[in-house]
């Protein structure tokens, strides 16, 4: 047939190339619609193969291929080819599927990791098989019993965006041998024969015999040559095996092999070496696990010896090695690696002396990756250094780094195995690659200290030369692996670095590495005991032993018995346990009995498996014989696709978690639920196999279909999991109590149901049968008609969505029968997963009602999709048909979280609403028809993975029958409330605005369509337009942004000063998107933002804001794309150019009101409330209305060292320090504070409490050690910094809570922005983290020196209303006032500042300012010269620590941790002189003096100060000297004592408690008392003044810029100082 594609193709589809190349229009912006088929049906042996031309990194799955039986001329073309259907065979990555559903896993090679010049094809054999052919390579059969008249399709889906049709012809010669050798094995009988090989032609069993040589006389699977360089890979073998006489090779039983030699060799004749069939099954498998294993690695061509034809040194050029390696050759007189044709061996000895010496001459001993043996001073190296430990792993948490023996090849896969975990430290295993050797390597304590040539993966974060380059690698975190977890990493020849966890690549981590370099990985924390694992491509190599065992006989390689077994002639297929099993376990017997002997000393290391692959329909069932009560846990029961020869058990089934896709790998029943992978998919699911007893039995079985089934004591639990390939093996966990199972035959068991249902609409045979008109109040289940992806399960009453972490939809429910009026459908979240956040399928759930019967309903993709007789609520918007019909509801599904419960109801006048938690929302839409039947919808969608309906779900007595909810009660936000928007007067030349600029038409052409808003954007405001025009014959589509460009400035004639187009408007500096493009002046910023404006139609909305975290978002139809562009101006306009195919918008936004009088949630006191609204007495009707305070108590669940006593308002660590976990009992409403006080503390330990808010019901939490192991929805304040999830967010935020004294109240608040901040002795320090879910419940971690907390009931019931009311300063008690009080030292730390709003700091030492009574004349009226510099404040400024002034110019510091009120200056004063020239001081000084220094306007050499004033003698020889007691009472009046001030360039120095007093106050708004200094920054008149060392006998620095002996000038002239501002510092 000719080697073309159809003309007929997806619709993105273009070919060219006489129809041989097809590639994928607009790449970057989709991803599918890339379909071709080929233009004839295939004929028999005919490969159909492509080259891949172009691929691009946007997208993830690249090129998938097949065949299928439609004709391509009358075919309506899917998206994608896994939607062909009607006999359609498709390989998708390395997963075959049919007619879209799966039904091979882990086949041939990966498609998505092919690169460009790849070739891959398709192939139907003359046998009706599926084969894929990649690069030439036929990848063994992956479907078998095709039709005939097929045609080949390629899909160019995801990153393949070009492929080229390269030939449609019959394999090679060499290809087609090996299909003969394929059919020929499979008719061969099985029959055991005698083999005797005495030798092959030269070049094709040389390297495989010195293998089976090797293992066969050194009794060692390990260590074995490679192949030799002329094969580096044995591509097809002879059907018998003969030497060069042709002798045909005799077989019988036992097994007899010869070392294979060359036959010219006569003075070598060795005896023959006698080996039993499985001897020589299991010599051969390993011999050649560890030949492709050393190829893999690099070794496959580094073998050396003389076989090579045309090397001089034994090895091919391009991957040379200095081990040479010797022929098996008589020849044994040399020695070193063979040249020409004739080969040396390494050993001198004759006979069989050469034999051992030519096989010992191999590369793999030297050659294998293994550790060195130079490593961290706490490991402990064995296993011939593939394993290494980390000694004392519960004294010690570092000092674990162990490197490979040698650097990494490229494409050489590095991988370990976690053997040991302990659950003491934070932080776990590190690993990634270095240029420094290990020879010459001082070892760190952690791999992250070393700031040269290493680059490690850290959690799911990069870290290059100990600082992190990419915060969020992967979505796994090596934290979080458990004990069996793979990690692998490889070095490509691109230089590019990849990590591997499970065997899955994670992507790229380092795009460029250097050449050389070593393996390293850091036993670090929590991570112990590590081995490497050499055979990381299990699945593939067991096919490949497989081809070769059959090729050498037709009984080796298939599945056979026990050698212990002598199995029945009888019954040869009778299922027995294999003889491989775990350490601790033992096979008794004749198979039929597993056990382990030691149950009371070791409760796990007991899997055991099947002896053979299950058939379908059979069933696998053991009986529990015995039992111990020392452990939890119990039997364990499943499948698995690995085969037991091969496998390596683990501990425990459900560690073992293999496999590229989520069909392949182990599926295990545990406990009452089933696991996958490791992975939990069904978490409430039959019996409970922890609560059987001795005598019971348990039993599966995989159906025909895929199904998997359990049996408990006979008993069907229903399906368990679906699409689970043929051929699996059954799995018995003998975990804790279960020591000892047999396997029953004759198992009778009462028949399964039939699953009969077809294509996407999928049912679920434990599912009950609809029931339309039901009487009973709780019998509302989910109908057994359901979304493809979806399981139901616990008697109707759960749904799931399966293979959650590759499917995102196709998982609708719906209620069995029709709701009632007044009734409610309530359903519980129970699982959510993180795999799709940060994505377009980022949604969690959709929930609504629809009035199509599930009978008649044809079940999409999502529920959205369907355009008739169906409302849904998604996210905030109330869809009506597909259609968004409303947004910004009252709650947002987006935000729910585990343990959120989701409710619907129609009222009778037909309103529905909806419940979050059992609350109301109120109205979401009217108009649903009254009397006609509705059912409950729910769509698992993204993120959510399980529900299950609620005990509440019936009638509810309630109002809502009779609906008399108002609109008022439940108000809806209209998007054109308030003041509607405008457009401005100025625009391009080819617009008119109608309407009053509230509609702008382009009248004219394609271009020349800009428009602007009539003012100014608010920050959050939105400009939103609907379009209501749009014309096909032009392309391209409406752009819209924000510019600084202002309209007023354009020149009044229309046709100058704009550009055509807005990717052109470049005067100013403008933000735009352009279809999903992102642009900033033109230039290119972002590619796939989000949905592409060039799709938007007519009704579609589009609407751009700037928000308060200056970044640019665009919304269509109402849908937040998230940040566009970020360091937007705050002075920005909203620009819009009707371009291309959009010829005429209206605008249906509004601009914000200030006085609208809608309900608004109250706002923090501190951020808008000025000196007049603190003072203000509150008039009735005035204050908002104080929501009702909710009583806190901690939850009776917590960690197991804390003892509760008050009623649960106390909390105290009992022992140790830590497992001391606190949660509250009721979650935090929004706008309440909840504050607690440390009582005690503890100065034997280390560290402090930390605390935050975790998202999701505490009730069944198991509470680990300490908080930060919190890894789900966590918000953690530790120290200074701030955590989500484990990982730090936020750095120097508030207080450092680890230096928190006995007595400091800590408060927590989530305000009305779902924003969390942290209050310090009611002080609040800003925002420390956004989106915040709602319930959370506040957490508290009693660590370290944290000893007991108690909780504080007399807080403000809201904050932002004035709970207590405000005093104002003439009403203060004496002791409020700042004459008289006390001076004492009291902790505070220093606050931080919210960027993004006022100083709460600096309003705190304005507060100070005013109790001090200081006329205003004294101080600067411009506020732009008051300056904080607390360190939030100066860091946001960009302040350095030390500045130069003056002439000469000397260096001062910044007052850091004051706040700085500018003075008002004399207007004598020759200021601009004084600011350039005098240099700048400070002067420390107490409250009392304050009023009398500002009065004189300098600092007086009186009284003004305890410090500033002290008699001194006159100046003499050595200037100014210490004074002397009594000294001024000696002297005459000429030579009377001058007084002298002292000032210095550090307020470290000015600002101690010796020279500004510390005074005690009370917080006029908060009521709290602080510690408060005073001092004066001051400029000093160069020359007027002596620098001297300090006076307080200070050892160490004072400040690191200034030594103590010239911190201290001194001044007698008292114009020499200028008063500058007034520094109040408070504590």
């Amino acid at each position: 047939m000719a080697a073309e594609l159809h003309p007929c193709s997806g619709k993105l589809i273009g070919l060219s190339n006489s129809n041989r190349t097809a590639q994928r229009n607009q790449p970057v912006q989709e991803f599918n619609h890339g379909l071709v088929l080929s233009r004839e049906p295939l004929k028999d042996r005919d490969v159909f193969t492509v080259r891949i031309d172009k691929k691009v990194n946007s997208w993830s799955g690249s090129i998938e291929i097949g065949v299928t039986s439609l004709d391509p001329a009358g075919l309506d073309f899917p998206s994608s080819a896994t939607g062909l259907k009607g006999g359609s065979w498709i390989v998708s990555g390395c997963s075959v599927l049919r007619d879209g559903r799966s039904v091979l896993e882990e086949y041939g090679r990966d498609l998505d990791q092919l690169s460009e010049g790849d070739r891959v094809g398709i192939q139907r054999s003359t046998h009706g098989e599926l084969h894929l052919w990649v690069n030439g390579q036929d990848c063994g059969a992956a479907a078998s019993g095709l039709p005939t008249g097929l045609w080949a399709v390629v899909d160019l889906y995801g990153k393949c965006t070009q492929v080229t049709v390269v030939s449609c012809e019959p394999p090679s010669l060499a290809e087609r041998d090996t299909e003969r050798e394929t059919v020929e094995e499979r008719e061969q009988e099985d029959e055991e024969e005698e083999v005797v090989v005495c030798g092959v032609r030269e070049g094709e069993f040389g390297g495989l015999t010195s293998a089976v040589n090797l293992a066969a006389t050194n009794g060692t699977l390990e260590e074995v040559p490679v192949l030799p360089p002329t094969h580096n890979r044995p591509d097809k073998f002879p059907n018998n095996l003969e030497p060069e006489t042709g002798k045909k090779i005799k077989t019988s039983t036992p097994v007899s092999v010869a070392p294979l030699t060359e036959c010219k060799s006569p003075s070598f004749s060795p005896s023959p070496i006698v080996l039993t069939e499985h001897q020589l099954f299991d010599v051969l498998n390993n011999a050649i696990v560890s030949l492709y294993r050393s190829e893999d690695n690099g070794g496959g061509d580094l073998g050396g010896g003389g076989i090579g034809r045309d090397s001089g040194t034994g090895s091919r050029g391009d991957r040379g090695s200095s081990s040479g390696g010797g022929s098996v050759n008589g020849n044994s007189s040399d020695s070193g690696g063979g040249t020409g044709n004739t080969g040396s061996v390494n050993s001198p000895a004759g006979g069989g002396g050469a034999r051992l010496g030519a096989v010992t001459g191999g590369m793999l001993t030297n050659d294998a990756l293994l550790f060195h043996e130079k490593c961290g001073t706490l490991i402990k190296l064995s296993n011939n250094n593939k394993t290494a430990e980390r000694r004392r792993p519960l004294d010690e948490f570092n000092n674990g780094v162990v490197m490979t023996n040698r650097p990494l090849r490229h494409n050489e896969m590095f991988e370990i195995r976690i053997d040991k975990l302990v659950d003491k430290w934070s932080g776990s295993i590190e690993i990634g690659v270095t240029t420094h050797n290990p020879n010459n390597l001082d070892y760190p304590a952690t791999m992250t200290n070393l700031r040269s040539g290493t680059i490690m993966m850290s959690g799911c974060g990069i870290l290059t030369n100990g600082k992190g380059t990419r915060r969020e690698y992967c979505e796994f975190s090596l934290d979080e692996l458990q004990e069996g977890d793979h990690i692998g990493l490889m070095h490509k020849a691109s230089g590019a670095l990849h990590f591997y966890i499970n065997g899955i690549d994670q992507g790229v981590a380092a795009a460029q590495t250097p050449a050389v370099v070593y393996a390293v990985v850091d036993l670090y924390g929590m991570a112990v005991k590590v081995t490497i694992v050499h055979n990381h491509n299990h699945s593939d190599r067991l096919r490949r032993n497989n081809a070769i065992m059959r090729a050498l006989s037709p009984d080796v390689g298939r599945p056979r018995p026990a050698h212990s077994l002598t199995p029945d002639p009888d019954t040869p297929d009778r299922l027995l346990f294999h003889s491989n099993c775990g350490q601790k376990a033992a096979i008794i017997s004749e198979g039929r009995t597993a056990l382990r002997p030691h149950a009371t000393d070791d409760f796990n290391h007991g899997v055991v498996l099947s002896g053979r692959p299950l058939h379908s329909n059979e069933v696998f069932q053991v009986r529990i014989d015995k039992m111990v009560d020392k452990w939890a846990g119990s039997i364990e029961i499943g499948v698995t696709t690995h085969n037991p020869a091969y496998l390596q058990l683990p501990s425990t089934m459900t560690n073992l978690r293999s496999g590229n896709t989520n069909q392949s790998g182990t599926w295990m029943m545990t406990g009452n639920g089933v696991m996958h992978n490791g992975t939990t998919i069904l978490d409430e699911y039959g019996h409970n196999l922890d609560r059987l007893k001795a005598g019971d039995t348990v039993g599966v079985v995989r159906k025909e279909d895929g199904s998997l089934h359990f049996f408990v004591n006979g008993v069907a639990q229903g399906p368990a999991a679906w699409n689970v390939p043929p051929s699996v093996y059954a799995v018995v966990d003998l975990y804790g109590q279960a020591a000892q199972a047999t396997i029953m035959d004759d198992v009778d068991l009462p028949p399964l149901p039939e699953d009969s249902s077809e294509g996407p609409t999928v049912m679920s045979p434990s599912s009950p049968c609809s029931v339309a008109g039901g009487n009973s109040a709780n019998d509302l289940r989910f109908h057994q008609l359901h979304g493809t992806n979806a399981v139901i399960t616990n008697g109707g009453r759960t749904a799931l969505r399966q293979n959650c972490r590759s499917e995102f939809n196709d998982a609708i429910v719906i209620s069995n029968r029709c709701l009632r009026d007044g009734e409610l459908f309530e359903i519980v979240i129970q699982k959510m997963v993180d795999r799709w956040s940060g994505s377009i399928e980022a949604g969690k759930i959709m929930a609504g009602v629809t009035a199509i019967r599930p009978e008649e309903l044809e079940f999409p993709n999502t529920m959205t999709d369907i355009d008739y007789d169906t409302w849904m609520l998604s996210g905030t918007a109330i869809m009506q048909d597909g259609n968004t019909m409303r947004n910004n509801y009252g709650c947002d599904l987006d935000t729910l979280t585990t343990g959120s419960r989701i409710g619907m109801m129609r009222s009778a006048t037909g309103d529905l609403h909806y419940y979050i938690n059992g609350v109301d929302q109120g109205v979401a839409c009217t108009g649903l028809p009254p009397g006609k039947e509705v059912y409950a919808v729910i769509d698992l969608y993204g993120q959510c993975v399980q529900v299950s309906i609620t005990s509440s779900s019936g009638p509810q007595d309630n109002s809502l029958c009779t609906s008399n909810i108002t609109e008022r009660s439940f108000p809806i936000h209209s998007p054109v409330a308030g003041v509607a928007h405008r457009l401005h007067s100025k625009h391009g030349k080819n617009v008119v605005l109608l309407g009053e600029g509230c509609q702008a038409v382009r009248v004219g052409g394609y271009a020349h369509g800009i428009v602007f808003s009539a003012k100014e954007l608010k920050t959050d405001e939105l400009f939103e337009v609907k379009i209501d025009e749009v014309d096909d014959q032009w392309s391209g589509s409406l752009h819209m942004g924000l510019t600084t460009l202002a309209p007023p400035e354009l020149p009044s004639c229309p046709m100058s000063g704009l550009s055509p187009s807005l990717t052109q408007l470049r005067s100013k500096v403008t933000w735009l998107l352009a279809g999903s493009e992102v642009r900033r002046n033109g230039l290119l910023q972002r590619q796939n933002y989000g949905a592409s404006l060039d799709r938007l139609t007519v009704g579609n909305r589009v609407g751009v804001k700037r928000c308060s975290d200056d970044t640019m978002h665009v919304l269509i139809d109402g849908e937040d794309m998230g940040p566009a562009a970020t360091a937007v101006a705050k002075n920005v306009y909203a620009v819009l150019d009707l371009y291309g195919r959009v010829t005429a918008v209206s605008i249906v936004s509004s601009s914000v009101l200030e006085d609208a009088g809608s309900v608004k949630a109250p706002s923090l006191s501190s951020d808008s409330c000025s000196e007049g609204e603190e003072d203000r007495t509150p008039v009735e009707g005035d204050e908002p209305a104080l929501v009702p305070n909710t009583v806190m108590a901690f939850l009776e669940n917590h960690g197991k060292n804390i003892q509760l006593s008050h009623e649960n308002l106390t909390a105290a660590r009992v022992s140790s320090y830590n497992q001391g976990l606190l949660v509250t009992a009721q979650p935090l409403p929004r706008q309440q504070l909840f504050q607690f006080q440390i009582d005690r503390l503890n100065a034997s330990w280390t560290s402090s409490l930390s605390l935050g808010v975790i998202g999701h019901s505490p009730d069944r939490l198991n509470f680990p050690s300490t908080a930060c192991c919190l890894k789900r929805s966590v918000w953690l304040l530790q120290r200074d910094s701030v955590f989500h999830n484990s990982l730090k967010i936020c750095e120097n935020y508030g207080p450092n809570l680890d230096t928190c004294p006995e007595g400091t109240v800590l408060g927590l608040l989530v305000d009305g922005n779902s924003c969390l901040h942290l209050y310090v002795n009611g002080m609040d320090q800003g925002v420390a983290a956004q989106d915040i879910p709602t319930p959370c419940y506040p957490l508290i971690d009693l660590y370290g020196q944290c000893e007991q907390v108690t909780i504080v009931t007399n807080n403000v019931a809201t904050v932002g209303g004035e709970g207590i009311k405000a005093r104002c300063q003439g009403d203060m008690e004496k002791a409020d006032m700042v004459d008289g009080i006390k001076e004492s030292v009291c902790w505070m730390p220093h606050p931080e500042v919210n960027p993004n709003k006022t100083c709460e700091y600096q309003a705190l030492c304005s507060r100070f300012k005013d109790l001090l009574t200081l006329p205003d004349g004294y101080f600067n009226e411009d506020a732009k010269y008051n300056l904080c510099y607390c360190e939030s404040c100066h860091k946001l400024r960009g302040d350095e620590s030390y500045y130069k002034r003056g002439e000469p110019p000397r260096d001062y510091a910044l007052p850091f941790g004051w706040c700085r009120f500018a003075l008002r200056i004399k207007p004598h004063c020759d200021v601009s002189n004084s600011f350039k020239q005098w240099h700048i001081a400070y002067h420390g000084t107490s409250v009392g003096a304050l009023r009398r220094t500002l009065d004189h306007a300098q600092l007086l050499s009186g009284t003004s100060s305890i410090f500033s004033v002290s008699p001194v003698k006159t100046e003499g020889s050595n200037g100014y000297s210490e004074p002397e007691e009594n000294s001024s009472n000696s002297l005459p009046d000429r030579d009377r004592e001058v007084p002298r001030v002292q000032l210095s360039p550090t307020m470290r120095y000015s600002g101690l408690e010796m020279f500004a007093p510390k005074v005690q106050f009370r917080d006029p708004r908060s009521h709290c008392c602080h510690q408060a200094q005073v001092g004066f920054q001051v400029c000093v008149r160069p020359g007027s003044y002596k620098v001297g060392p300090q006076t307080l006998g200070a050892i160490e620095p004072l400040d690191p810029r200034f030594s103590n002996t010239e911190i201290e000038w001194i001044t007698k002239d008292q114009g020499g100082t200028l008063l500058y501002g007034l520094l109040i510092r408070v504590e």
